[in-house]
């Protein structure tokens, strides 16, 4: 019989399959630079015209018009008409918490202390925008966000640990490790014969704490 002594596995933390999988899909329709624009601005101006909507993130209306259709069939937005007229407003099922924390983020990066406030609501530069949603894009996808929760609640851990952690196949955790470390989302140390990987700073970081925040808050409501 083997003597050997697995590594003890922290798990905590981690939200139900189900609960990850609706805030992965969400952010795969948030990742796009448009998108994040429009919804950014129901935040800030809440239930709006097309016409309005277009003016505010200086877009063609009949591509806003596509996008807002698009976002509705996903429930990232809803519809409410007045007559003739079609308002759009923002739904609370994707992580509404996202741009407080993309603010909170914002302010660190640039010392404006008014964007720490929670309350404070402000239509960020677009290049910023623009930068979160690409960068939003490199990790929306299931295994990679569990990859990251794991990281970002248990701290420091080798690739063992997340498997046992996440229940992700060894396989698949090591190449989606090496795809975050490429892109900048973990960095990693080795010990001996161990590597060892932490979450870095940044909107990924930030997202995963919102989608907490948000869960905790409203639970399996979300």
């Amino acid at each position: 019989m083997s003597n050997t002594v697995l590594p003890d596995v922290k798990i905590k933390n981690i939200l139900p399959r189900e609960i990850m999988e609706r805030a992965t899909r969400g952010l795969t329709y948030i990742a796009h630079p448009l998108r994040l624009r429009i919804l950014e601005f129901l935040d800030v101006y809440g239930m709006s015209s097309v016409s309005a909507i277009a003016r505010g993130v200086d877009a063609e209306q009949m591509i806003v018009s596509q996008s807002l259709r698009k976002m509705r069939d996903a429930n990232l937005v809803q519809t409410h008409r007045r007559g003739i007229f079609v308002y759009y407003e923002i739904c609370r099922d994707y992580p509404a918490s996202i741009f407080v924390c993309m603010r909170k983020l914002f302010g660190h990066m640039t010392d404006q202390l008014k964007f720490l406030r929670a309350t404070h609501k402000e239509i960020l530069p677009t290049d910023y925008t623009t930068m979160v949603a690409n960068r939003i894009k490199l990790f929306a996808n299931f295994d990679k966000m569990r990859i990251l929760e794991y990281l970002t609640y248990n701290g420091e851990s080798c690739v063992s640990e997340i498997v046992s952690g996440t229940q992700i196949p060894q396989i698949k955790v090591s190449q989606y490790l090496k795809k975050l470390l490429d892109d900048d989302f973990v960095k990693s140390r080795r010990d001996g014969r161990h590597v060892y990987y932490d979450i870095t700073p940044g909107v990924h970081k930030t997202t995963i704490g919102c989608i907490h925040k948000r869960y905790d808050n409203v639970g399996p409501a979300f």
